[in-house]
């Protein structure tokens, strides 16, 4: 087999989604044991954290080592001290302070193990995380959200099922995030609704500014037609053209529906949206952010996490079956720590505290955490010294020195696939539980009760009433949403 690298990636990726083109109708298959499943969950709220969140920098801390040069890289297990949650038993790293305040409200997981897949690349786990499937595939698989868009349907039919908020598309990787950022197989119509800056969301829910009606009928009918023109029209399917097209009718049809008020984040108070982003005002400028090799990506507003957590809550509020709000993924920026780690977990924590803890305590207020499933996750985590495992190393791809003298090295800067931390709110999980244990010495690594992708999967599908063998029937065989039929939900963590 060829060395994976992202140039493979991308190729194979781009063939699954033509593929997807000429996929036909996708057809249920009759899930063994679903019709016993009682949900305990509506819609489900995923915060992304993309990059590679460090498991002992966050929710799981270890020993606390302050900087000092000419420190050893192997004496580093967490530059932050820890600090108290709600929970007596549960300590979190320091910056954290307002989500340790609602750990009574719900469940961390501690034991979280990424995929073997090879050489380590961000688009690759990123899309394992979310289709439940190493890359490639011979069919376009779905992303969780579609699947789960497609299995219970809307909420509401004005409202998008699957909505995207925060994640460009045109930007870093993006080529290979749009492998996964898709409805696959399933069809158009269960893809995501992309947000790509909540504070403009209202925007993306009206016509143009200044257009007449009649012109934008015209121009409703006129994009119709290029449809059927296009290489979809001509050489796709006849359920992926349709599909295409009942995607365009639910998009124009929330244009004239009461649901667009929810994308308005100017309904909001705003001592309400300074809860979520505290001192934002009105009009906040953005920032430009440049990745190590100089490029310059603009319209990165401080804040903008925080205000998609708000926009997602109004969203499950307004109908959402399934929304991710992301810190975004661009590589070498956010959680993508090569250098600078801690510094920059300072900013990112900064960054998701106080929305991540106000998004529960919204929800919760206004009855809706109980029928609500949060999650907060990211790809893998992050080490010092080990890329990969410590049993199953791949090719570093950060240089550690052999002594830190300055503040750059003082960070996790590799990529750690051994364990992880999952953070669960609300629809139906248990409250103020921790599942898994890891290494209190390096190796940090998963110690007890592990959990993979599939089983993760098989617990968020559990509490939306979907069984882990639910399959849809595509190119003659069954494609399960979780790897092989094979994901087991896990009942400890559930009420």
């Amino acid at each position: 087999m060829a060395p994976t690298t992202r140039r493979n990636f991308l190729a194979t990726a781009s063939a699954a989604t033509l593929s997807a083109l000429a996929a036909g109708f996708p057809r249920a298959v009759a899930a063994q044991g679903a019709e016993r499943l009682v949900p305990t969950a509506d819609s489900v709220i995923v915060l992304w954290m993309g990059g590679g969140m460090a498991h002992t920098e966050t929710f799981d801390p270890k020993r606390y080592t302050p900087f000092a040069s000419g420190l050893r890289p192997h004496q580093v297990l967490s530059t932050f001290p820890s600090i108290d949650t709600a929970v007596d038993h549960i300590k979190f790293s320091q910056g954290l302070e307002r989500i340790a305040g609602v750990m009574d409200r719900g469940t961390l997981i501690r034991s979280y193990t990424a995929g073997d897949l090879g050489f380590i690349l961000h688009s690759r786990h990123q899309y394992q995380w979310h289709t439940g499937y190493a890359p490639p595939q011979t069919a376009a698989a779905p992303h969780l959200g579609a699947i789960v868009a497609r299995t219970l349907g809307p909420r509401d039919p004005a409202m998008p099922a699957f909505i995207n908020i925060g994640q460009r598309l045109d930007v870093g990787e993006g080529e290979e995030l749009k492998a996964f950022t898709t409805a696959g197989f399933l069809g158009a119509e269960y893809g995501p609704f992309g947000v790509p800056y909540p504070d403009e969301a209202a925007e993306v829910v009206r016509p143009p500014s200044g257009m007449s009606p009649g012109r934008f009928e015209s121009r409703d009918r006129f994009y119709r037609r290029l449809l059927e023109a296009s290489p979809i029209g001509q050489e796709g399917s006849d359920y992926q053209r349709e599909s295409l097209l009942r995607a365009y009718d639910n998009a124009h049809r929330l244009l004239s529906s009461p649901a667009a008020r929810a994308f308005d984040l100017s309904l909001e108070p705003l001592e309400h949206i300074q809860k979520y982003v505290p001192g934002y005002t009105p009009g906040q400028q953005f920032r430009a952010v440049q990745d190590r090799f100089g490029a310059t990506y603009e319209r990165q507003m401080v804040g903008r996490f925080g205000l998609g957590c708000l926009l997602a809550r109004r969203l499950v509020e307004g109908g959402a079956r399934y929304v991710e709000v992301t810190t975004e993924y661009i590589p070498f920026l956010n959680w993508d720590t090569h250098e600078n780690g801690h510094e920059r977990l300072v900013a990112m924590k900064g960054q998701i505290d106080a929305p991540v803890a106000q998004l529960v305590l919204d929800l919760e207020a206004r009855g809706l955490l109980g029928r609500t499933l949060v999650v907060l996750a990211s790809e893998f985590s992050r080490d010092l010294l080990i890329e990969g495992k410590p049993d199953l190393k791949v090719k570093d791809q950060v240089e550690v020195p052999d002594l830190i003298t300055e503040p750059k090295h003082y960070g996790m800067h590799r990529h750690f696939t051994d364990a992880g931390c999952v953070l669960l709110f609300g629809g139906g999980v248990r409250r103020g539980h921790v599942h898994g244990v890891t290494a209190e010495q390096r190796p940090c690594r998963t110690i007890q009760d592990r959990v993979v992708i599939e089983d993760l999967h098989a617990t968020i599908f559990r509490t939306l009433g979907i069984a882990p063998t639910q399959a849809y029937e595509i190119e003659q065989r069954p494609f399960y949403v979780t790897r092989d039929g094979k994901g087991q939900a896990i009942t400890s963590l559930l009420a």
